[in-house]
């Protein structure tokens, strides 16, 4: 699977220019193993089912003159957007997976499992749209991830399930108020190693002061556990701020620590497919712990620059400690959005 196919992209054959190809989340990905992994960032490897691959699911199943006719519908006022985004989603979940592009998913899957020599390869399944972090409109969050997938079978599962998600209620309402094409956009899916942070703990950095605008400091946010918490913002995390330009001097600017109530943390669950992760309550040791040494908190803060420095604007970033191993990882970067629309 070393060759790219029309279905299939290994992380480091994309960059940034394959936004069309794999979705903007699956191209700064591959923009980050192709270009910076030299610097000493580290990326989870993985693979991108292409945007052709969705087109392909939706034309051999037929399926976009049903979704159309939906559409019509709601647009007529016939029937709510909660019936039509559900009568949308079931379409997508019913129908199956072409022979060929099934296989190639199969294939994928089992060559990143021999990668880290294992059977069944734990990953994150991530849906990547192609319109994304458009200067006139964010697609981000709009769309589902789902943790802590394992085997041939539960993959496809979930890349069916991120299919349907590109007709979540919400997406469907952002799309009618931003006047796009619903058909014009399609869905690349990430399929990434995952980090055992559910061992550890998991957050956000930003390369830039998000309540100030002020550019020249490194705002890190953690908690326990899987990052996920700490993106839809469930959890109170830790918070640890940087002054950039001393990093360069070789000193440890850490300005400020602050610790959060961390109440829960999400984890794997032993209960399978059904629910492969689960939140649970912290304990008052760990609630009382920051989840950061200094000496992470900084490296931290020096990929942010290195990232910002890399895509020439203010940068979010999704970072996991691996439990087992102890290392950190870059798992998503993004261009900032909060202070860059004001």
């Amino acid at each position: 699977m070393e060759n790219a196919t029309p279905y299939i992209r290994k992380f480091k054959t994309l960059n940034n220019r394959d936004v069309e190809i794999v979705g903007g989340k699956n191209a700064s990905l591959g923009e980050l193993i192709s270009t910076l992994s030299s610097k000493g960032i580290q990326v989870p490897d993985g693979f991108a089912i292409t945007s052709e691959a969705y087109r392909d699911f939706v034309g051999k199943n037929q399926l976009e003159d049903k979704i159309r006719e939906q559409l019509q519908a709601f647009a007529e006022e016939k029937q709510s957007l909660a019936k039509t985004g559900k009568a949308i989603r079931t379409l997508f979940l019913e129908v199956p997976f072409p022979d060929d592009l099934e296989q190639e998913i199969r294939a994928a899957y089992r060559t990143l499992s021999e990668q880290y020599d294992v059977d069944e390869v734990d990953t994150a399944v991530r849906s990547s749209a192609t319109a994304e972090d458009l200067p006139d409109a964010s697609f981000a969050g709009q769309q589902e991830t789902f943790l802590n997938i394992s085997g041939e079978q539960e993959l496809l599962i979930a890349c069916r399930k991120c299919y349907a998600s590109l007709f979540t209620n919400r997406a469907i309402s952002y799309r009618e108020e931003k006047n796009f094409e619903h058909m014009a956009i399609a869905l690349s899916i990430g399929v990434q190693k995952m980090v055992r942070s559910d061992k550890a703990c998991a957050g956000v950095t930003f390369s830039i002061d998000t309540e100030s605008g002020f550019p020249d400091a490194a705002l890190i946010t953690g908690s326990w556990g899987l990052g996920e918490n700490v993106v839809q913002g469930t959890v109170t995390p830790d918070q640890f701020v940087v002054f950039k330009p001393l990093l360069e001097e070789g000193f440890r600017p850490i300005i400020e620590k602050t610790k959060g109530s961390k109440t829960k943390k999400m984890v794997y669950s032993e209960e399978g497919s059904r629910s492969p992760v689960k939140n649970i309550d912290t304990s008052g040791k760990e609630r009382n712990a920051f989840v950061l040494k200094n000496d992470e908190i900084l490296q931290l803060a020096r990929w942010a620059c290195t990232i910002e420095d890399h895509y020439g604007c203010p940068m979010d970033m999704e970072w996991a400690k691996d439990g087992d191993s102890g290392e950190l990882f870059i798992v998503q970067a993004r261009p900032e959005t909060v202070q860059s629309q004001m």
